[in-house]
C-alpha cells in the first residue's frame, strides 16, 4: 500500500524540525511498491539522523514497512524486522521475549532500516555485530538484493549503505542474537554493574545514562550526535596529550586512538555558542539544537564555525555525523 502526499510540511518528520517543505512523499508498507517508483527520490525513516536545511524537491519515499518474525535455530535468535519499526521499540521487543544482546543500544532515535546505514553503536556494541542479514531495493540495477555480514562492510559508522546513500533502499534487516550472550559492560557508565547478568538491568541503565546527557528530540530539537568522533594516529594522540593529559580516548583495532568529539567542542567553551536559532547544546557539546526558529543556514554556518575552531586548535578535521539534505541531495 502507499500513501501519496503533495507540498507537505517537513516539521513533523525530522527531530530538528525546521520549517521547511517537500513537493512529494510516498509513504509505503509494501516493498514491492518501490519497483513501481519512477521517479529520482530520497528514502525517510524517523528523521532523526537527517536535517532538511530548505524546502526539498525531489520525491521523498517515508519506509513504514512493518513487522517482526522470529526463527529459534540452535545456537541463536534470528529476526527478521521490517525497516519501518521504530529501534527502540526493538530492542524492549527482544527484552521482553528474552532475546538479549541489543540492550545497550536502547533509546537510541530511529528506525529499523536506519540502524545498518549508520552502523549504530553505543556503549560498546555495534549494531554490525548483530546483523546477519539486509535486504535491500538496488535503484541502480531495480533489483532485491541481500547482503550478509560481511557484505555490509561495516565500520565506525559507516557502511555500504551510507557509502551508496542514493542505490540501496533497505527495507528488511536480519539480526542474529546468540543463545550464549555475554554483557558487554566496559564502557562509560556501565562499568558498575560488572557480574550482572540482567540485560533489562543493563538496558535501564543505558535509558538512564542517555536521558541525563542527551536532550529529549520531543522537547529540544536535535538530531543527536552531529559529528563522528574523530580518529587519529597514536602520535597525534601523543602531541595532544601533552597539551591535554586528561583527553578521553579509546584505542582502535587497527591500532589508533579515538577521540571524543563532544570533549574537542568543550573544551573551547562552545556549550551554548550559538548563531542565529542554532546552537550547541549546554550539557552536550555534540549536540547541536534547534534553539529558536533556526534556519538551515543558522546550522550550516554553526557546524562549519565549529569544525574551523576545533581544525584550528587541535589540527584535528571533524566530521559531521548527521546527513544534511539542500533542495536537491545530501551534502554530508
Amino acid at each position: 500500500m502507499t500513501t501519496i502526499l503533495n507540498n507537505t510540511s517537513l516539521k513533523s518528520l525530522h527531530t530538528f524540525r525546521l520549517p521547511y517543505s517537500a513537493r512529494k512523499i510516498i509513504e509505503i508498507t509494501d516493498a514491492a511498491a518501490l519497483a513501481e517508483i519512477e521517479d529520482a527520490y530520497y528514502v525517510l525513516g524517523e528523521g532523526s539522523n537527517t536535517i532538511f536545511t530548505c524546502d526539498f524537491e525531489p520525491t521523498l519515499v517515508r519506509m513504514a514497512i512493518k513487522g517482526i518474525k522470529v526463527e529459534r535455530a540452535e545456537d541463536a535468535y534470528y529476526l527478521s524486522v521490517g525497516a519501518g519499526e521504530n529501534w527502540h521499540q526493538l530492542v524492549e521487543y527482544t527484552l521482553a521475549h528474552d532475546m538479549p544482546g541489543l540492550e545497550n543500544l536502547a533509546l537510541i532515535p530511529g528506525s529499523v532500516g536506519a540502524a545498518p546505514v549508520q552502523n549504530i553503536g553505543a556503549y560498546g556494541v555495534e549494531i554490525g555485530q548483530y546483523i546477519h542479514q539486509v535486504r535491500a531495493w538496488d535503484k541502480q540495477s531495480r533489483t532485491f538484493m541481500s547482503f550478509n555480514q560481511q557484505a555490509c562492510q561495516f565500520a565506525y559508522r559507516d557502511s555500504l549503505f551510507k557509502r551508496n546513500a542514493n542505490r540501496y533502499v533497505i527495507v528488511e534487516v536480519t539480526f542474529r542474537l546468540p543463545h550464549a550472550w555475554e554483557p558487554t559492560l566496559n564502557y562509560g557508565g556501565l562499568t558498575e554493574l560488572a557480574g550482572t547478568r540482567s540485560a533489562s538491568a543493563i538496558k535501564d541503565a543505558v535509558i538512564q545514562i542517555r536521558q541525563s546527557k542527551l536532550p529529549d528530540p520531543k522537547e529540544i530539537p536535535n538530531a543527536g550526535s552531529f559529528f563522528k568522533n574523530p580518529v587519529i594516529s597514536q602520535q597525534q594522540y601523543a602531541s595532544l596529550l601533552e597539551r591535554y593529559p586528561q583527553a578521553p580516548s579509546y584505542p582502535t583495532a587497527d591500532g589508533n586512538v579515538k577521540v571524543a568529539a563532544g570533549w574537542l567542542i568543550d573544551t573551547l567553551g562552545l556549550k551554548g555558542f550559538s548563531i542565529g536559532g542554532a546552537a550547541v547544546h549546554t550539557k552536550q557539546a555534540l549536540v547541536l539544537i534547534n534553539k529558536a526558529n533556526a534556519t538551515g543556514a543558522d546550522i550550516l554556518q554553526l557546524a562549519n564555525e565549529i569544525k574551523r575552531q576545533v581544525a584550528d586548535a587541535f589540527s584535528i578535521e571533524l566530521e559531521i555525523e548527521v546527513r544534511l539534505l539542500n533542495h536537491k541531495e545530501l551534502i554530508s
